[in-house]
């Protein structure tokens, strides 16, 4: 499957600001091509990659005070080797974060989904999930988390990912997020999807259902949204102005969402 993935960023920086990228496909990901841009006032940036132990790609680089033009595009041919995970890791992915408080839902998931185990569990999480919240673009803000976006019943795909992860953690059931290029998403947008260890393997859970998991191209991966963010910055301040995401596949595949998928 050939899938072309592209992101363009317009923003304003007031101040020098330590800036942090997560926009390439996952170190390991077969490449047929890629590109990077980063210019302001016809100032090309050439940033330093950071690479973690999930293979997300961190292009970190010093901007000073103007306006600024970030394009990437790659194309992607082929699937991303399944690194190994580790025990450290394992107990980390059970454990609350700061948008899946998982102690603070711990009743209310041990009462819902009591008796559920393995990929039976998943399925029902991922149900309960999709049935709880709206998926309403731009109904949330940034510092929502599973439990907020319970208590509004909206919300865009990182709450759906962070529900569907707290519930998983308070059921004894390792879970993370996952940034991804989305082919076939809509509206589209960088997407967030949640990842369950399930059998000894990860697997993705979509509970938006908005696009097929085999299309997904892995960007990067962590405990919540504040692991995997598009953007980050320290000191001055940002603007951003405008976004454009783009994902394409040569052959859409169908996905009915129950079956278990490893995200490449």
């Amino acid at each position: 499957m050939l899938r072309t993935v592209s992101a363009h960023l317009q923003f304003s920086l007031s101040g020098q600001s330590d800036l942090l990228f997560q926009l390439a496909v996952a170190a390991g990901t077969p490449i047929r091509s890629e590109s990077f841009s980063f210019a302001s006032d016809g100032r090309v940036y050439l940033p330093r990659e950071i690479v973690d132990r999930h293979g997300t790609r961190i292009l970190r680089f010093t901007g000073e005070t103007g306006e600024y033009d970030v394009h990437y595009s790659a194309v992607v041919a082929g699937a991303r080797p399944i690194p190994p995970v580790d025990e450290v890791e394992l107990l980390g992915y059970l454990r609350p974060s700061r948008y899946a408080e998982s102690d603070a839902l711990y009743s209310q998931a041990r009462w819902t989904f009591a008796g559920l185990q393995g990929h039976a569990l998943v399925n029902a999480v991922a149900d309960w999930t999709h049935d709880a919240l709206e998926y309403v673009p731009g109904s949330s803000r940034g510092t929502d988390s599973a439990r907020t976006s319970l208590e509004t019943g909206r919300g865009v795909c990182r709450d759906f990912a962070h529900v569907v992860v707290t519930m998983l953690r308070a059921c004894d059931m390792p879970a993370r997020v996952a940034a991804v290029y989305a082919p076939g998403l809509a509206p589209m947008d960088f997407h967030a999807v949640a990842e369950a260890w399930v059998d000894g393997r990860w697997c993705v859970v979509d509970a938006t259902r908005l696009a097929p998991r085999p299309s997904l191209v892995r960007i990067a991966t962590g405990r919540d949204a504040s692991d995997v963010a598009f953007l980050t910055h320290h000191r001055g301040q940002l603007r951003v102005r405008s976004i454009a995401v783009d994902a394409v596949s040569d052959r859409l595949p169908t996905d009915d969402h129950t079956m278990p998928l490893a995200l490449a």
